[in-house]
Order: structure tokens, then C-alpha cells, then sequence
């Protein structure tokens, strides 16, 4: 399985473990300007509380987004955040993206790190995406994890899959940024089954 990726991302020009001697670039975290998306004088047509409520409807998988040590000032440990919105985008070039809102303080340690790893949490993990869901705390306290082949970024243990990933872009979606991934590495587990979210909850597949 991992020599059938490394061909493929060979074949679409991604780099692939040789290039993991390349020092990654740093991306503008973009700064945060202010986050009202109507003017002051000005009714939004959808309230926070609804668009929530309603879009609570759609059930998703989980991610920890994750960023090698040294990612933000010196001294730092790996960085992480848990995220629910996270898609693949393409297969050629191998692209995914994931969300993030601009009030995060984890977000620019990963911008200025250049690299991340998605980690796609199973139905067991729940536990695990609170504790990288909290702000100000050592999220990987107790946390076993190892560094992907590419860029280091953490492999959290026991993930069902793992996308190893380098910046591609960024854009800007209302309060949110819109992160662009290019895959240099990948694997999975092939067994087990996701974590779900589905308004505000946990879940999991029943049969």
C-alpha cells in the first residue's frame, strides 16, 4: 500500500520522501482584521444560533490537525487543533482542505510551520479530539505520537488514517480561513470505524 501511494504522488509530481530534507516555507498566517461580515447599521439575515442549528444536520467526520515542534516560537512543542471541517479537494494534484477560524491561536504556528498532518480520529477517540478541542492547555500531554515521513508533523497513535501534508494555499472565508493541502504522504489503518459529529454529538455507525 505505501509504495502504491509513493508511486502515485511520484507520478503527479508530488514530492514524496526524498524531499524530506527540503525545509518547508513559512505561510502568512494572514492577520485578523475585523470579522463582521455586515455593517453596523446592517441585519444579518441569519442568525448564528440558526445557521448552527440547521447546519448541525449535516454529519461529519473528525480531524486533529497537527504541526511539528518549532512551529511558532522557540522552545515550542507541536501544534494541534481538532476540526470537523476538513474535505479531500483533489486527485490531481492530491489536494485536501480544512477550515479554521482566524480568532485561532494555533493556527499561525502551523502557517509559520509550512506543513501539517490530518489525523482522522476513529469512533474510540472521542476523549482524544476533547482534549485538542480546549484552548490554552498542553493537548498533547499523554498523547503518543510520531512524526510522519515527510514533514514530521505529529501521527497521532491509533488514528484509522493519517494525510501527511505541505501549504499549498490559503483563502479567506468570512471568519474562517480556507487551508489548502498538497499530500506527500499517507496511510491507513483499514479497519475500525469513524467518529461522527452530528448536531453537537458524538456518534457512530449502527448496523
Amino acid at each position: 500500500m505505501a509504495a502504491t501511494v509513493v508511486r502515485y504522488l511520484r507520478s503527479v509530481g508530488s514530492p514524496t520522501a526524498a524531499s524530506a530534507d527540503r525545509e518547508p516555507e513559512p505561510v502568512d498566517a494572514l492577520p485578523r482584521p475585523d470579522l463582521r461580515a455586515v455593517g453596523e447599521d446592517e441585519r444579518a439575515p441569519v442568525g448564528p444560533a440558526e445557521f448552527r442549528a440547521v447546519l448541525g444536520n449535516f454529519a461529519s467526520g473528525v480531524t486533529v490537525i497537527t504541526a511539528p515542534p518549532g512551529a511558532g516560537e522557540e522552545g515550542d512543542g507541536p501544534a494541534g487543533f481538532a476540526c470537523q471541517s476538513f474535505a479531500s479537494l483533489s486527485l490531481d494534484p492530491p489536494l485536501i482542505t480544512f477550515m479554521v477560524a482566524r480568532t485561532s491561536t494555533t493556527w499561525p504556528r502551523i502557517a509559520r510551520a509550512g506543513v501539517f498532518c490530518v489525523n482522522v480520529l476513529g469512533a474510540e477517540q472521542g476523549e482524544l479530539c476533547r482534549s485538542f478541542a480546549v484552548s490554552g492547555a498542553d493537548k498533547f500531554a499523554g498523547v503518543a505520537h510520531t512524526p510522519t515521513p515527510v514533514t514530521g508533523s505529529p501521527q497521532l497513535d491509533a488514528v484509522p488514517a493519517w494525510i501527511d501534508c505541505r501549504i499549498h494555499a490559503v483563502h479567506t472565508g468570512g471568519d474562517h480561513l480556507i487551508v489548502v493541502g498538497r499530500v506527500v504522504a499517507m496511510g491507513a489503518a483499514g479497519e475500525g470505524e469513524p467518529l461522527l459529529f452530528h448536531k453537537g454529538r458524538f456518534g457512530r455507525f449502527t448496523t
